[in-house]
């Protein structure tokens, strides 16, 4: 009896402290989940899912009382979804925001709790070589800007790369000399690098008419199709340069590249930031579709953690350079902090910009 009383007493022992452990899990999981009482959905563009994934973010969030679950879109295929049920969409730039915003009767303005210049990346081999071709002005040790207003001739011209001095030198540059973009009939950035391109091409002016848009079409289009099939996410094709396997130029956020550089990327050393001389700007933009959707878009926009979570992810806070700034002043070699030399171009709006973008496409 005393043996079968101590084997009781022992198992009793391990249901305890399995009972404890379980119990401490579950007191740890309520201090992590701080005090959320507030769940939202929300659309998101890919180049945020770091940001809205990120444990310190989600810790900021739920310390403010909110959990946020985020998903996915191109900005510009936001449009197309069905968003009942959902608090907020939150795409990359005004234009889809604007265009977002009217179709649900959301009440302007919008917030705009931080944003991002378009900077185009390149191996150095290639940014040499346009260098010494006047494409680009390397002014920085690993950055430099390109000229858009040579390198659209140069597209124009249908130029290649065996056609640059300096590029025999370099087996992998071949083919037409294009800038690798995501899909402009889905994606931002795509779509807001043929604003910039149209707006140069168009005597630096805004195109907003049919006999605009016709003059730079042919353009838009060779800027496009000269480049084959193309990703519908900024995110994919930031990848795929980073690992040795994209295009020799390839258009990104800045706010990747200022992630990438504070996380030490393995292929930083072969990194050259180049800024548009005339870009836009992507002002990441909420489209508030509840009351509870606009209160997270303000305290993303207000809250001082919030801010400085974004800029450790890259991310320009509206209203404030320096916190950009003191963020990045290790990596000055490659970003343009105070955006010395680049010119911000209009974006037509959202009806010309798509028709401009399915031209392009043919």
């Amino acid at each position: 009896m005393r043996r079968i009383a101590g084997i009781v007493l022992a198992v009793l022992l391990i249901g305890g402290v399995v009972a404890a452990v379980v119990a401490g899990r579950e007191a740890a999981d309520a201090e992590d989940k701080g005090t959320a009482t507030k769940t939202v959905r929300a659309v998101i563009g890919s180049e945020k899912a770091a940001f809205f994934a990120d444990p310190d973010v989600v810790k900021a969030l739920a310390a403010k009382g909110w959990t946020v679950r985020a998903e996915t879109s191109g900005s510009w295929a936001m449009e197309q979804l069905d968003l009942e049920g959902y608090d907020l969409a939150f795409p990359s730039s005004q234009a889809p925001a604007d265009e977002l915003a009217d179709k649900y009767g959301v009440r302007k303005p919008l917030p705009r709790p931080f944003y991002s210049p378009l900077v185009v990346v390149a191996h150095r081999s290639a940014a040499q070589v346009l260098a010494a071709n006047g494409l680009v002005t390397l002014d920085r040790s690993r950055g430099g800007t390109l000229r858009m207003g040579p390198f659209l001739d140069a597209a124009r011209a249908d130029r290649t790369w065996q056609q640059l001095k300096g590029a025999g030198k370099h087996g992998e540059l071949i083919g037409t000399v294009y800038v690798a973009t995501t899909d402009p009939e889905s994606s931002n950035s795509g779509a807001l690098y043929l604003a910039a391109a149209s707006y140069v091409a168009n005597g630096n002016r805004v195109v907003a008419g049919t006999a605009e848009l016709d003059r730079v079409t042919p353009l838009m289009r060779k800027l496009v199709q000269a480049q084959g099939a193309q990703k519908s996410s900024s995110d994919a094709t930031f990848r795929d340069f980073v690992s040795g396997v994209g295009d020799p130029l390839v258009l990104v956020y800045e706010s990747q590249v200022a992630a990438l550089l504070r996380e030490g990327g393995t292929n930083v050393g072969d990194l050259t930031v180049l800024y548009p001389d005339t870009t836009a700007t992507s002002d990441h933009t909420v489209v508030p579709l509840t009351d509870e959707g606009r209160a997270l878009g303000d305290l993303l926009a207000a809250d001082p953690r919030l801010r400085q979570l974004a800029v450790l992810h890259g991310f320009r806070p509206q209203g404030a350079s320096a916190e950009f700034t003191e963020a990045t002043d290790a990596h000055t070699a490659y970003l343009n902090q105070q955006l010395t030399g680049v010119r911000q171009a209009p974006v037509p709006t959202s009806e010309v910009l798509r028709e401009m973008a399915r031209r392009a496409r043919g």
